[in-house]
């Protein structure tokens, strides 16, 4: 059963409004925050085409989705509300099951390209990192001293955060999320068909979670447990040199 994803940009659309008027809204934030949006998106996608063609799947490849191309995999709307209410999407990778390689049986193969998404998010957010300490440490004039160097090391925190955010939240094992179907991928034959018949129900408890302060209780812990330890490893890392 399909959700109809025109409830979703509504009630969304009018978080942003209430962003907007409510004294919030940040246009240099938001500039800054842009980068790291777009590169995550496409990232994400991309690596969701990737997987299903590496598994035996052209699909990806046929529609033109195996590219990094930002316009290839960017739903505007959902870009819009990654960067007012940290949380968003690209557009749907599409696959087909039947064409995985016979070693990998569908389900196992549909888990592995739903998580290659946030885990492709989870280690941009580490190269992110190594850029930003690098500059740092190798480059402490230009970062520090110039009003360029500080608005894009800004600008780069701010990817880190959002690849995170973006990673943590599709991992929630709610439809239409990439959880949900990494989830799918180990449950029994009956509890998936269940799942399945349920699918409107967990769009709603979906939405709810996401209009709620418990969309923040539930993830944000994980953003930040993981977010401090990227920067742990990599400061670590780099304390090396300095």
């Amino acid at each position: 059963m399909n959700f109809d994803t025109r409830y979703l940009y509504i009630i969304l659309g009018l978080i942003v409004i209430m962003n907007l008027f409510s004294g919030s809204f940040d246009i240099l934030g938001v500039l800054l925050t842009l980068p790291g949006v777009l590169v995550a998106i496409t990232f994400h996608e991309y690596a969701h085409a990737l997987a299903a063609y590496k598994l035996g799947d052209d699909t990806p490849k046929v529609q033109g989705r195996l590219n990094l191309n930002p316009l290839t995999h960017l739903d505007p709307i959902a870009v819009v509300l990654l960067v007012f209410t940290h949380i968003g999407w690209g557009k749907p990778v599409e696959i087909n099951p039947n064409n995985f390689d016979r070693k990998i049986s569908a389900r196992a193969g549909e888990a592995i390209v739903a998580a290659a998404g946030p885990i492709m998010n989870i280690l941009l957010a580490f190269v992110i990192a190594i850029i930003f300490y690098a500059l740092q440490v190798f480059a402490t004039g230009f970062a520090i001293g110039t009003q360029t160097g500080m608005s894009i090391m800004t600008m780069l925190q701010y990817a880190v955060i959002v690849n995170v955010g973006l990673g943590v939240f599709n991992l929630i094992p709610l439809p239409p999320l990439d959880g949900s179907k990494v989830l799918m991928g180990f449950l029994p034959y009956n509890a998936k068909r269940w799942f399945e018949e349920h699918e409107k129900v967990f769009y709603i408890i979906f939405l709810v979670i996401w209009i709620t302060p418990i969309a923040s209780l539930i993830i944000s812990p994980a953003i930040d447990a993981i977010t401090s330890g990227i920067d742990s490893l990599v400061s670590g890392l780099f304390s090396l040199f300095m």
